[in-house]
């Protein structure tokens, strides 16, 4: 399993940016996966996950501004993130879970977003 993310950048506090997650290889039976972020200085956090096509967690640090989603005839999954903050900038990760494991032991390699004041 191969997830590769896209979309991150740098905007400004107010701004939206949409994350991408590209999945491929043996994806067959990959029902749940999820947003993580890793800020300097902090340990990763889950942001939001996603089950068979809904979804099941949102942090309240996100909660009412993220939206996960996923378009399963293209293999991809997204992060809409809106009014965004300073306190965004982080280092952005999907993930999936292996079903059998049921752990997250799928990584794409991240994506920065940066917000600026």
């Amino acid at each position: 399993v191969q997830l590769v993310e896209s979309g991150g950048g740098l905007v400004q506090a107010g701004g939206s940016l949409t994350l991408s997650c590209a999945a491929s290889g043996n994806i067959f039976g990959l029902n749940t996966m999820g947003w993580y972020r890793r800020a300097p200085g902090k340990e990763r956090e889950l942001l939001v996950t996603i089950r068979n096509g809904r979804s099941t967690y949102y942090a309240d640090s996100v909660k009412g501004r993220f939206t996960i989603s996923r378009d399963n005839a293209k293999n991809t999954l997204y992060l809409q993130m809106n009014s965004l903050k300073p306190e965004d900038t982080a280092m952005y990760y999907c993930a999936a879970r292996d079903p059998y494991s049921g752990e997250y032991d799928y990584w794409g390699q991240g994506t920065q977003v940066t917000v600026s004041s």
